[in-house]
């Protein structure tokens, strides 16, 4: 009997906003491997790397449902509030979303200036 076979990539993600690239396995709302998981949106999904157990996987991102930019899950790229929304369409757009919302933007926006990031070298 054969082994069961690893998902091989079908593509690259790659965030438009933050360039954060990453094979993946699958597109969609039902992830493989998976009997009762279904995503609230479609997802670039990937196995996770961390675990051998194939019924566990990465979700890497999705695209912004007023832009269609790929967009990753980390937070200083996209918001999920019932569909995904890029950080620059949440931001154009803040004062449609829930108080809630637009006051975590704003504690986020606060901590980015008193916190600034330190630009890592890229070069090898």
């Amino acid at each position: 009997m054969d082994a069961p076979k690893e998902a091989q990539p079908t593509g690259e993600f790659k965030c438009e906003l933050c360039g954060l690239t990453a094979p993946y396995t699958y597109y969609g709302q039902n992830p493989p491997n998976t009997r009762f998981i279904v995503l609230l949106e479609d997802c670039y999904v990937m196995k996770d790397p961390f675990t051998p157990d194939k019924d566990k996987f990465l979700i890497l991102g999705s695209h912004c449902n007023l832009c269609s930019r790929s967009v990753c899950v980390g937070a200083e790229c996209s918001l999920f509030y019932s569909k995904r929304f890029c950080l620059p369409c949440v931001n154009e757009n803040l004062n449609a979303f829930p108080l809630e919302i637009q006051e975590d933007v704003s504690k986020k926006k606060a901590q980015q200036k008193s916190f600034p990031r330190k630009k890592t070298d890229t070069r090898t």
